[in-house]
């Protein structure tokens, strides 16, 4: 190379002219902002659609709950009606057994007592276990939810509507009637309760 070529070049370099800057680089500027833009998108997408399969993981998972709850509680039922449907039927040997009770005047019968006792009280307690509950109905105002009314019985010594005598046991099995008690109510005589209606006019 020449040094009058050398020298040109260094006079150009030295020089005032500006220098051109170098080209952008593929990748910057805007480009760099757009791809900022679309992954903050694209995670609140994501984070749409985590939000959305929790709850809908929630909703199954109540959904479930209430499923089983349902299906406990229709066995229990079917359960209950089950064992409503045998003691129903076993009534009438408790009543049975309760004439069979009954005082007698016949001292050989003492001896059969003792067994129809055992007998009755191992049925009852079998019973018992499984939710029958007797009606006591003496004493009682008249309620025809778990009475049944056989006789009215004019009487001075009880209130009107008191229950004063029971022909036949009442049972009830897991609160629900399964018979009502069959029972007789005392009742004011009629010349009393006229003379009390007279008086209340």
């Amino acid at each position: 190379m020449s040094s009058h070529t050398h020298k040109q070049k260094e006079a150009a370099v030295d020089s005032d002219q500006p220098v051109d800057p170098p080209s952008p680089k593929a990748g910057d500027g805007p480009a760099v902002e757009l791809d900022a833009a679309a992954l903050a998108e694209q995670v609140q997408k994501l984070l749409a659609e985590r939000k959305e399969l929790t709850d809908t993981l929630v909703r199954r998972q109540a959904d479930f709950e209430n499923y089983r709850k349902r299906i406990e509680k229709e066995r229990h039922h079917d359960r209950h009606r089950a064992a409503e449907a045998i003691i129903e039927h076993l009534l009438p040997v408790l009543d049975a057994f309760d004439r069979a009770l009954a005082d007698s005047s016949d001292p050989a019968y003492g001896e059969y007592r003792k067994g129809f006792e055992l007998i009755r009280r191992q049925l009852w307690e079998t019973l018992a276990k499984q939710g029958l509950v007797r009606i006591e109905p003496m004493g009682q105002q008249f309620n025809p939810h778990f009475h049944h009314a056989i006789a009215r019985v004019e009487t001075t010594e009880h209130a009107d509507g008191i229950v004063i005598g029971e022909l036949q046991p009442g049972y009830m099995f897991h609160d629900k009637v399964l018979r009502p008690a069959m029972v007789r109510v005392a009742c004011a005589p009629e010349t009393e309760s006229a003379h009390h209606s007279r008086r209340n006019d």
